[in-house]
């Protein structure tokens, strides 16, 4: 008799074995994910510049060249803050990929600049990652934070290293905080139709479409939402001599009350789009009614277990970069007048492109045309896409060939001809293409 129970035991135990712990010969979940975020502050020195607008409500009557303000040369210090700017980070790794996210409130990013920043992850111990730093374009952050003589002295003021370590250092801390919270992850995406808060620059229509990409944990609690929306950041206008994040942070500051998590926000094709209303009186309903959307969107995601990881890249070879005084000065001279710029710009973009789970994203280094991003989002084919404008660099303007010969102000900031914006699109379309069906 206790024989037999005995083999009863064992051939009872040898049943339950592999419900009790994963068969040795079992294949790893080679699509699940970690994932953490994190937002932190982003403090500049007392007295630095805002970077945004050229005009000369910002601007010194002099430059700084006897040395009274500290860290600003062509504009005037900031007067304060209305309200905080924020370095959000997110780390995602799995599959043998690894990707860093950031969303930082400034006006744009320099390639040196972005390259300074994988410099300093990798001396501060973080392991290499596919970096993308998405500056939300704010008209009201700080300025003299990147090396560039020509967009220091237009919008940006000339570099001092002193706020440009302080932005550095935030980004690392940020990303180091994040990188401290990630535990198993689900990610999910999915979209939204922002009511009419924006109108285009050029007479066209152009994409109210918000994307989530919905970040949870493994019981579900909320972990991150990285959310791509194109808007200026222009409500407030030149006469604010306040550090703010503009109507952009206002939403993510609304979306982050509402879901208690980091609120990534990265600019989308923002070319030809400007806000509808402006003035800081206007920033918290505006604000309010992009993040309901984000949360419309949030809600309907449908976070996955399994998360396919890619990153791919591509350089483009661009025209030779030239300012066009017919688009800049007067309709009236002939076209072929320009300012060669190949000495301050380069002859090419890099972009990035890369699969999240459901969502396609690719960069872009400026501000594409709205008609041109969703050209790009075609290309996903059913998946959804995050044109992520303003980030890695920073190129100027890219216009379909059509607009480029119309003089206007946005036709002035597009330093690389009429083939240039369709060059762009379609190098930016073949890599989210080349991404289709990948890792499914």
């Amino acid at each position: 008799m206790r024989d037999r129970r005995g083999v009863a035991v064992a051939v009872l135990a040898a049943l339950l074995a592999p419900l009790a712990a994963p068969a040795s010969g079992a294949p790893a979940c080679v699509r699940c994910v970690t994932a953490g975020a994190a937002a932190v502050e982003l403090r500049v020195p007392e007295g630095a510049p805002l970077a945004g607008y050229g005009s000369m409500a910002r601007r010194l009557v002099l430059p700084d060249v006897l040395g009274r303000h500290p860290h600003a040369f062509w504009f005037r210090p900031h007067e304060g803050m209305l309200d905080p700017l924020r370095v959000r980070a997110l780390v995602v790794e799995g599959g043998g990929q690894r990707l860093v996210w950031v969303a930082v409130d400034l006006i744009a990013v320099a390639r040196d600049f972005t390259e300074r920043l994988a410099d300093r992850l990798r001396q501060a111990g973080l392991r290499p990652a596919t970096l993308v730093v998405s500056a939300s374009h704010t008209h009201s952050g700080p300025g003299a934070f990147l090396d560039s003589a020509v967009m220091g002295f237009i919008a940006a003021d000339r570099e001092d290293a002193a706020v440009r370590d302080a932005v550095v250092e935030r980004v690392i801390e940020a990303v180091r905080a994040a990188e401290a919270r990630r535990a198993p992850a689900r990610i999910g995406a999915a979209a939204a139709q922002a009511p009419a808060l924006t109108k285009g620059r050029l007479g066209h229509p152009v994409d109210q479409e918000v994307v989530v990409v919905k970040v949870v944990a493994d019981g579900g609690a909320p972990v991150a939402v990285l959310w791509n929306f194109a808007i200026h950041g222009t409500m407030l206008g030149p006469g604010n001599l306040r550090l703010s994040a503009d109507v952009m942070g206002a939403a993510a500051a609304a979306v982050e009350r509402d879901l208690g998590v980091p609120a990534l926000f990265v600019n989308g094709a923002v070319g030809d789009v400007s806000p509808r209303r402006h003035g800081a009186g206007e920033m918290g309903d505006v604000g309010q009614a992009l993040a309901r959307a984000v949360r419309a969107a949030w809600e309907r995601a449908r976070p996955s277990a399994e998360v396919p990881l890619d990153a791919r890249q591509a350089r483009v070879a661009l025209p030779a970069p030239r300012l066009s005084l017919r688009n800049c000065v007067a309709r009236w001279l002939p076209a072929g007048l320009t300012l060669a710029l190949d000495s301050v710009f380069p002859g090419d973009a890099s972009l990035l492109a890369g699969r999240l789970g459901d969502v396609l994203w690719v960069t872009i280094p400026g501000e594409l045309q709205s008609r041109l991003g969703e050209e790009v989002k075609r290309a996903a084919g059913g998946a959804r896409a995050v044109v992520a404008g303003l980030s890695n660099d920073y190129l100027g303007y890219f216009l379909t060939s059509e607009e480029y010969d119309r003089p206007s102000y946005v036709s002035c900031a597009s330093l690389y001809g009429p083939s240039a914006g369709e060059r762009l699109a379609r190098a930016a379309a073949d890599l989210v293409r080349s991404l289709v069906g990948a890792g499914r």
